[in-house]
């Protein structure tokens, strides 16, 4: 039941944070250091950090509210947060960036991943649905 707690909460951030990523793109100026210097560019921008973040988003409320789903989402949110996590890390290393974002990020995905993937290995997912 923790578990599925847990993914409820993830995923209610990543969806919050994807819907106000699609609203205001242009927040991320500030929040991020990225900008669109042109309407594909922000188009680009409401798809990667609105579209697909509340997808994530979407896909942890699935594993909190049903929980034949937890294993599954448990591994694919691993994986995921696996791959943006040390994508992040190297790219930070490429360019020497290490501000107080990136680095919040990086401990944020690299975290998810590990504990996702921790307790996906370790069976947390044969969750009762109670």
């Amino acid at each position: 039941m923790v578990i599925r707690m847990i993914l409820g909460l993830l995923g209610l951030m990543w969806a919050g944070y994807g819907a106000w990523c699609f609203a205001d793109p242009g927040m991320l100026r500030d929040v991020a250091g990225v900008s669109a210097s042109r309407a594909s560019g922000s188009v680009d921008l409401r798809a990667t950090y609105g579209g697909l973040q509340m997808a994530v988003g979407v896909l942890l409320l699935g594993g909190a509210l049903r929980a034949a789903m937890t294993r599954q989402v448990l591994l694919t949110y691993g994986v995921l947060c696996a791959g943006i996590g040390l994508g992040r890390l190297l790219a930070a290393l490429l360019e020497s960036e290490w501000s107080g974002y990136t680095v919040g990020a990086i401990v944020f995905e690299l975290g998810s991943a590990f504990a996702a993937l921790l307790l996906f290995s370790r069976g947390g997912a044969r969750v009762r649905s109670g």
